[in-house]
């Protein structure tokens, strides 16, 4: 286990049907597989960083109705740290609607993040004084609770020599002068695509999307591209990192286990290809799985499939 880290953001409950293939617009498709389990994005990339081998603590906001039972129940059998977790009684937890397509694995999310979109000042100084806490020098932040809360702990941690990842999902509008408090950025080919006008569908057009975020101020860039790797730029030099092949059952939380993953690696010290490429492997196993928190893999199984990817 390496250095301590902290994940700020969301979870919601989601509520997953699996059917043959996603509706088309006014489509009925007869579903079955219906589940109801823990989500979110801060959630998951917390699971899976924990998972990963991490030091990490996750700070969150939960109404108290059931789906914070989920997320309460969840932590306590991961034994995770649960002392960053807010509660409120004005709003409902969130909860995430997800369809997953059996054709392709492919997903369709509609997220209500409820109280996670609440942090208010006093508890977005909490959060900035756990960035402070010794030993914690990564914080992972997402687009899921309120933006100024996200804006306001990334300019306290960078300015307080942490280093801060953002992903930048749900892709929303960030101001200018942000970018240069995030230290690593990870979006996927969309997110890119939406910052930064670029259609992101190669090495090259990574590249360019790269420096779209470079020239803001972002150190280094991760562009996740789905089956055909990533892309990851480093102070501006790049090179793509080639996916681990496998056969996608659900793709839902891929990203947040490539975030975790991540996370977990730069944690114990290993440098940006070497954390990318772990990454990948724990995105690659969380989409043989069905769901999002509960497909998190295991650090020895991430470990085993980059061993025998080696030979």
């Amino acid at each position: 286990m390496g250095r301590k880290a902290l994940v700020f953001g969301s979870f919601v409950a989601d509520i997953m049907a699996r059917a043959p293939h996603l509706p088309a617009p006014k489509e009925t498709v007869m579903g079955h597989g219906f589940k109801i389990g823990p989500g979110g994005k801060g959630f998951n990339q917390a699971v899976a960083a924990h998972k990963a081998g991490a030091d990490v603590k996750l700070v969150t906001k939960l109404g108290t109705d059931h789906f914070a039972e989920i997320a309460e129940n969840t932590m306590e059998q991961l034994g995770m740290d649960r002392s960053g977790v807010f509660v409120t009684e004005e709003c409902d937890t969130g909860c995430a609607l997800i369809l997953v397509g059996e054709d392709s694995g492919q997903n369709e999310i509609v997220v209500v993040p409820g109280a996670c979109l609440t942090f208010s000042e006093p508890e977005v100084e909490t959060v900035k004084r756990l960035t402070d806490e010794k030993g914690c020098d990564y914080v992972l932040m997402q687009l899921e609770t309120n933006s100024g809360a996200v804006y306001d702990v990334a300019e306290h941690a960078a300015l307080n020599g942490k280093r801060v990842i953002l992903n930048p999902a749900p892709a929303a509008a960030v101001p200018e002068h942000v970018w240069k408090w995030i230290d690593i950025v990870t979006p996927n080919e969309v997110e890119a695509e939406y910052y930064t006008g670029i259609p992101v569908c190669s090495g090259e057009s990574a590249e360019e999307a790269a420096q779209w975020f470079h020239r803001r101020g972002v150190r280094h860039v991760i562009i996740t591209m789905g089956d055909r790797g990533a892309y990851l730029s480093v102070n501006g030099a790049g090179q793509m990192v080639p996916p681990f092949c496998v056969t996608a059952v659900d793709t839902t939380g891929a990203g947040d286990a490539f975030n975790g993953g991540l996370l977990a690696a730069l944690s114990e010290g290993k440098d940006l290809t070497q954390a990318v490429v772990f990454a990948s492997a724990a995105a690659a196993l969380s989409v043989g799985r069905i769901g999002t928190a509960p497909s998190m893999p295991e650090r020895e199984e991430i470990l085993s499939l980059l061993k025998n990817v080696r030979k």
